[in-house]
């Protein structure tokens, strides 16, 4: 990966990093844990705390084991990240969402000792995980990726196929 490239990727996930935590601040300064505002009939701000993560698995481990952990996934996604082509736009993005949405959380977990949740999605008799910010842009990266591969693999198809 070129410099330029790295530089204008690592700004996405800097921007995500500094989105999700004054979200997370303003949730944390403004909302008690646990108190619902309901924004549209499905949807609310509930304030939680996650010791876990997703969907609060792995919530005994403790923090020090979960930071660790995280850390490991952001080095490794970094790795793959810089073994990108210059054409996987999509993975690239994804990747640099994948890796601020991640620090987020990390930072968190170092800080706090416990991520910040506030998303709730719902319907009269169900509803979603909690989530936040950092965990959207992992999803959304995490998505990017795989819109990448299944192009890279309608190309070969494509590629075989007018041989």
């Amino acid at each position: 990966m070129t410099a330029r490239a790295l530089t204008g990727y690592g700004a996405v996930a800097v921007a995500a990093v500094f989105a999700d935590q004054a979200i997370k601040w303003l949730v944390e300064a403004g909302l008690p844990v646990h108190a619902r505002l309901d924004l549209l009939p499905f949807l609310a701000l509930y304030h939680t705390h996650n010791t876990g993560v997703a969907f609060s698995m792995f919530s005994g481990v403790g923090s020090t084991g979960l930071s660790l952990f995280v850390l490991a996934v952001i080095l490794f996604i970094s790795y793959l990240a810089l073994r990108t082509d210059a054409d996987q736009v999509f993975a690239r993005f994804g990747f640099a969402l994948i890796i601020g949405g991640a620090v987020g959380n990390l930072i968190d977990r170092a800080v706090r000792g416990y991520v910040v949740d506030y998303v709730l999605v719902f319907t009269p008799g169900w509803s979603f995980a909690i989530f936040n910010l950092a965990d959207a842009f992992i999803t959304v990266g995490a998505g990017l990726v795989i819109l990448q591969e299944l192009i890279a693999l309608a190309r070969e198809r494509r590629r075989r196929r007018d041989r």
